[in-house]
């Protein structure tokens, strides 16, 4: 596991800030825009990993403020579920060699973002439990393997027609435990996954993510929620392929 050069490091902290304000705008985008970047960067396995740790961080500091907004029954519904794929994704995704896995986080991306796309078209209604226990589901194991657990629950958002507000509120508490799940796995599987950062790096992370909460929040209020959506697919599109492509050459040179 090699240090972080401090370069590098400035392009990470611009991602995350991206991130953060697109996490509070639209309630999810985080992991969609910063996993692809990161895995370029510092590699699948300790790229993933920090996506996994900002995740949590933002979510947790994003909870108190829509607190009022969470459907707790929808929570419990999903984040059950979602267990049973942390684990596995998790085991997965730390015994997988780097160029699959590299492979594995830009196809997951894009497959999410394909999906979520043709789904904004589709006049299917579902409802019922089972289709929130398999977004659960989902959502933890595309979130282990890949660093993105948002596509999974998004889609059914949009095929149960859940409103945007409780939505978007509901994910955080959700995002934080299957983050912490993920990290408690791999650590304890891999502690070499965690990423080779100095104290004042993981300090500019963390005021970084507050300072894009803040700033999202402010922004939300002239930035509409499908616009913000958009941005964030088009913007995770180029990372997922370039990831992908990546770990294509990666496997083939």
């Amino acid at each position: 596991m090699s240090s972080v050069a401090t370069g590098i490091f400035f392009i990470v902290l611009f991602s995350i800030l991206l991130g953060a304000i697109a996490q509070r705008i639209a309630g999810l985008g985080f992991a969609l825009l910063i996993a692809p970047f990161l895995v370029i960067i510092l590699g699948p396995h300790e790229g993933v990993v920090l996506v996994n740790i900002c995740g949590v961080v933002s979510s947790a500091l994003i909870v108190g403020r829509v607190w009022k907004d969470i459907d707790w029954s929808m929570f419990r519904w999903m984040v059950i579920p979602s267990v049973f794929g942390s684990i596995p994704g998790s085991i997965a995704a730390v015994m997988l060699p780097s160029a699959p896995l590299s492979v594995t986080v830009g196809g997951v991306v894009l497959v999410a973002l394909s999906v979520s796309l043709v789904l904004q078209r589709s006049s299917v209604v579902v409802r019922g439990n089972a289709p929130k226990a398999v977004a659960g589901l989902t959502a933890g194991l595309t979130n282990a393997m890949a660093g993105v657990g948002g596509p999974a629950v998004s889609a059914y958002a949009l095929l149960s027609r859940w409103p945007q507000r409780p939505f978007a509120a509901t994910l955080q508490p959700f995002f934080v435990v299957i983050g912490l799940i993920t990290l408690a796995v791999k650590l304890s599987l891999d502690p070499t996954d965690a990423p080779a950062l100095q104290w004042w790096m993981w300090s500019a992370i963390g005021v970084v993510i507050v300072v894009g909460i803040f700033a999202g929040e402010k922004l939300s209020r002239f930035i509409k929620d499908d616009h913000a959506r958009l941005f964030v697919i088009v913007i995770a599109f180029f990372g997922a392929t370039a990831a992908l492509v990546k770990g294509l050459l990666d496997l083939l040179l």
